[in-house]
């Protein structure tokens, strides 16, 4: 949620901001709303205080025994007009709350300018992407040959956009999950290791609100209404409300979280694409990260989320690409957002494996996670930041392509080796070929 005081400041550089996301906010209509809440409120609170005045001064009279008739049907006047003004304030507070909760966040001053992901900036690429003497195959069609990717029996189970991993294929996830965990939450040289958090899959409607999810996207969360609860769309939920409402001392930061979760969404908008695979699932696994910064060493901090995930991918020698989003590609909750992108042999592309955000003072306005600043023990907003280290499915799906051999069979990476019993490679499964 956005600074009402630097908006109704600067009312001009936030039209600015919103222009360059691409959004079309009516700036102008909310701070005329936000003008007629302000003008019910003081109307609201001078009603009371009127009512407080009569009432000592109905005390006096009585005291000295004059009539008080007449004061007591003002103050029954004024009692009708408080319950009046106090609806009209709150139906303004909610329909203005509910427009300033639409507001998207305000990109950081080094994001690029652009209108979509055709403007978005190349900052780096590792790795080299494989040659092969043959025709490389989508992992859909690796997985069937190696009989250990099942979409028919999913969708007989759940429906489209579900799948099933058995035997090895089961052991790769496994493997990758707790790879990924291990290199994130095992002490390391270059830094403090993140927090292991195994966190529930299903939040209040408040979480969701905190992070961003609601009330924008809604539409693409898993709702149970019985119980007014949301399957989680990823593990920055949970893990970014762990603290909140609560105020944290500048010594504790940063808090560095790593969570495996499952991740639920309902893809609404994405309707035609990515049909086959793991790419666009209804349901996925991923290990995120989120980090919880002062506002002084977020960006900092940003560089070295991005670092961690990208190591993740170097580790498992996979070629990938690093972006910056331009504003107008930007997510709703983001200032400024680095994409990690993974080359897909089949497609002949890098595609997204992980998104890895700054939401500045964003999400913690509306979680209200604040710290004590060290220097002056004054509390304040903190920033929070979130990357996932890695969307499993999508790595799973990078290793059968850029791994795989002409025989048919995949060799398993390096890395992967200790948390794979033995299998070093996973060969075709011959009743794939059977009739």
């Amino acid at each position: 949620m956005l600074d009402r005081n630097r908006i109704l400041k600067d009312p001009e550089m936030a039209a600015r901001a919103f222009r360059s996301r691409r959004v079309d906010v009516d700036l102008p209509g909310l701070l005329e709303l936000d003008a007629r809440w302000f003008d019910a409120n003081r109307e609201w609170e001078s009603l009371r205080e009127r009512r407080n005045a009569l009432s000592v001064e109905i005390g006096k009279k009585k005291r000295s025994g004059e009539p008080t008739d007449d004061l007591y049907a003002e103050v029954l006047r004024i009692n009708e007009a408080i319950e009046k003004s106090d609806q009209l304030r709150r139906d303004l507070d909610g329909q203005r709350e509910e427009k300033w909760l639409l507001l998207p966040n305000i990109p950081d001053a080094s994001v690029p300018a652009g209108e979509d992901e055709s403007d978005n900036v190349e900052l780096r690429r590792v790795g080299t992407p494989p040659s092969f003497s043959f025709s490389p195959r989508p992992h859909w069609e690796i997985g069937a040959t190696l009989g250990i990717l099942d979409f028919d029996r999913a969708a007989r189970m759940s429906g489209a956009r579900f799948s099933i991993l058995l035997g090895a294929g089961a052991r790769l996830e496994r493997a990758l999950i707790s790879f990924m965990l291990d290199c994130h939450t095992l002490p390391r040289p270059d830094g403090a290791p993140y927090r292991e958090l195994s966190v529930p899959y299903m939040v209040l409607p408040e979480s969701l609100l905190a992070t961003g999810q609601l009330p924008k996207f809604r539409e693409e969360l898993f709702h149970m209404p019985a119980d007014d609860l949301f399957l989680i769309p990823t593990a920055e939920v949970p893990v970014t409300n762990y603290y909140r409402g609560e105020i944290l001392d500048e010594a504790d930061l940063p808090v560095k979280f790593a969570a495996y979760t499952a991740c639920f969404r309902r893809e609404a908008g994405a309707a035609g694409k990515d049909t086959r695979g793991l790419i666009r699932q209804h349901q996925f696994n991923k290990v995120e990260l989120v980090w919880l910064s002062t506002p002084e060493k977020s960006m900092e901090n940003l560089e070295l989320l991005t670092r961690d995930a990208t190591e993740i991918l170097e580790r498992l020698g996979l070629p990938y690409r690093v972006i910056s989003l331009c504003t107008g590609d930007l997510g709703f909750s983001s200032a400024k957002t680095y994409d990690v992108e993974v080359w897909l042999p089949s497609q002949e592309r890098y595609r997204e494996i992980s998104s890895c955000s700054n939401f500045m003072d964003f999400q913690a306005r509306r979680a209200q996670i604040r710290y004590r600043r060290a220097s002056d023990r004054k509390v304040q907003l903190l920033h929070t930041l979130n990357g996932s280290a890695l969307a499993v499915g999508r790595t799973l799906a990078a290793i059968l392509e850029n791994y795989q051999t002409e025989d048919g069979s995949v060799v398993v990476p390096e890395a992967l080796l200790p948390y794979m019993g033995g299998i070093s490679r996973i060969p075709p499964d011959p009743a794939s070929s059977r009739p």
